[in-house]
């Protein structure tokens, strides 16, 4: 059994997990159409941007977790807005120029992401958040700083886009520490490329 088949199945990872606050805030700026969830999970994502409208594409390797997605889906009407995929988003073959959202949360790709921008149409928006490593211990996330970004690295990579916003936050959960990094960037390009107000907490 794979191994997030066996999380899944034993409930590590809630069915109904909440969306990012800023996806939530930017997403009546972003274009409608047709959106992409790589690495699913159980649908944070992809039941948010069904329910707001998006055709949504949920990539996934594990069957346990697109089948939650699925159920979920038909529990809140969107069914009919969502595809499940199920591959190994390190595998992937990601077409070119199609989806006008693609979001990613919890799931380091930084080999495949070039492939993932090669998605996006043009306008299209990415969000990406990911686990952060911290002066202070975070406990939340990976074991090992192997799996999580170094400070801008995230906002590094993404800077061949537009970049509309960016953020490095900790917070406190219980007793364990979260660090996450959050970019959001438009699939435009130009001779000066804006920045934005990088946030610390």
């Amino acid at each position: 059994m794979d191994k997030w088949d066996e999380r899944f199945r034993e409930g590590e990872y809630p069915t109904d997990p909440e969306p990012s606050p800023v996806l939530r805030s930017y997403v009546d700026t972003f274009p409608t159409g047709r959106a992409l969830d790589v690495a699913a999970g159980t649908g944070r994502n992809t039941l948010f941007l069904a329910n707001e409208g998006y055709d949504v594409d949920a990539l996934d390797q594990s069957a346990v977790g697109l089948d939650i997605i699925d159920s979920r889906a038909d529990e809140l009407g969107v069914g009919d807005r969502v595809q499940t995929v199920r591959a190994d988003a390190t595998e992937f073959e990601f077409p070119e120029s199609t989806y006008d959202v693609i979001t990613i949360s919890f799931f380091r790709t930084l080999d495949r992401l070039g492939d993932i921008k090669e998605a996006l149409a043009p306008g299209g928006v990415l969000f990406y958040q990911h686990h952060l490593q911290s002066t202070s211990p975070a406990l939340v996330g990976p074991s090992t700083n192997r799996y999580r970004f170094q400070s801008n690295e995230l906002l590094r990579a993404c800077l061949d886009l537009t970049v509309l916003y960016y953020d490095e936050s900790t917070e406190q959960r219980d007793d364990r520490v979260s660090a996450t990094a959050t970019v959001l960037a438009r699939n435009t390009h130009g001779s000066t490329q804006s920045y934005p107000e990088r946030q610390l907490e």
